[in-house]
């Protein structure tokens, strides 16, 4: 197997590369800038593993000296020298907190591993597909993010990082319990597989309040746009699994491909609904919606996921024209409080913000040919 390589000046001690620019500057990370299967409801897939290492306590109860010690040699682990990097090292400590916010905000990093008292970094593929979260809550945190519908193929990437590092570092394995991990929910395979799912239609009708309690049942969990504690931002749903322990991988897989695979039957059902029972009050709504973000001029956070949620359905029912959905995509990062301040170069207040935020939507929709006008005539 080839081996996934680091940046060699890691061998000499850890050091933080200067490409942090980069994953800051660039607004859409590498999987939301492609699309996958079923891509128009199933907008990403996520494969997260958690590990360990033996004979150092769990990063809640590390001490400064322990945590350095874990960073150095799973850094050191990626390391392969003579070749060309292919990752990014970024120490938390050393970055500005505006420019951790950036990375929660595009999926880069956890809310967690951006506390700086945490000791933590992250390793960054060029692609932003894989992260490596070292003291997190766990050791080592393996994430791998694809676009749409890809639970196969996410989780082959993140066990080949996973079999790499396992090659090099002692992991803490049970034969009984699997894989040692801080939260005893973890404990098993260590994984945790999700789908950020968009469910506009399930949300507008309220069928979304009695889905979720029927998943909970069959041993997966909802939340939201970050996660654990999270609100569905913009009908921006995590579906994810529970129970780690007594599954296997491929039982874990299975169950995530079933779920996701009857939610998006629900919610294309729902969509036909409210195209035959309400077509019109649903074509003012996402025109509304459209005209809010090219004419505002205050736009509140969730004000602008709410309009981008409706735009992109409209998009995918055929009903509002040419516009890019990478472009909301783009937007659906942009519009976070941290990228907004990192964009214009200084902190901002909340009413700034809300400026700030609709002066860009204004100038983004407009520079790339979007106009509220694109219904199709009748009369032609």
């Amino acid at each position: 197997m080839k081996r996934i390589n680091f940046n060699t000046s890691l061998l000499m001690g850890v050091k933080q590369t200067m490409s942090i620019e980069k994953f800051i500057r660039n607004s859409v990370a590498g999987w939301m800038a492609t699309h996958g299967e079923h891509s128009d409801i199933v907008m990403t897939t996520r494969i997260r593993l958690a590990r360990n290492l033996t004979d150092y306590c769990f990063p809640i109860a590390s001490t400064e000296e322990q945590a350095l010690a874990v960073d150095k040699m799973v850094a050191n682990a990626l390391v392969e020298e003579g070749e060309k990097p292919s990752y990014s090292y970024m120490k938390m400590s050393s970055l500005p907190s505006l420019e951790r916010e950036v990375l929660i905000e595009k999926h880069l990093i956890s809310p967690q591993l951006a506390d700086p008292k945490r000791h933590g970094a992250v390793m960054l593929s060029e692609d932003e597909t894989v992260s490596v979260m070292v003291n997190e809550e766990d050791h080592i945190r393996i994430q791998c993010i694809y676009p749409g519908l890809q639970i196969e193929e996410a989780y082959k990437k993140a066990d080949e990082v996973d079999d790499l590092l396992e090659k090099e570092l002692p992991y803490a394995f049970d034969e009984q319990f699997g894989y040692l991990t801080s939260c005893p929910s973890n404990t098993g395979t260590g994984m945790r597989a999700s789908v950020m799912m968009h469910l506009p239609a399930l949300t507008i009708t309220k069928q979304i309040d009695r889905i979720i309690p029927a998943i909970s049942r069959l041993g997966m969990v909802v939340r939201g746009i970050y996660g654990e504690g999270s609100k569905a931002l913009g009908n921006v749903y995590q579906v994810s699994n529970q129970v780690t322990l007594g599954k296997t991988e491929s039982e874990i897989l299975e169950d995530l491909g079933n779920i996701t695979a009857r939610l998006i039957v629900h919610e294309r059902k729902a969509r036909e609904v409210l195209l035959e029972k309400s077509r019109l009050a649903l074509e003012n709504r996402l025109f509304r919606s459209l005209g809010t973000l090219v004419y505002a001029r205050l736009l509140q956070t969730g004000e602008a996921a709410r309009c981008l949620s409706d735009v992109r359905l409209g998009i995918d029912l055929d009903i509002i024209q040419n516009v890019d959905v990478s472009i909301l995509n783009e937007l659906m990062i942009f519009m976070q409080p941290g990228f907004l301040q990192q964009y214009a170069g200084t902190e901002l207040t909340q009413e700034e913000r809300d400026i700030f935020r609709a002066k860009l939507f204004r100038e983004r929709l407009h520079i790339d040919g979007i106009a509220p006008t694109s219904e199709k005539r009748t009369d032609e």
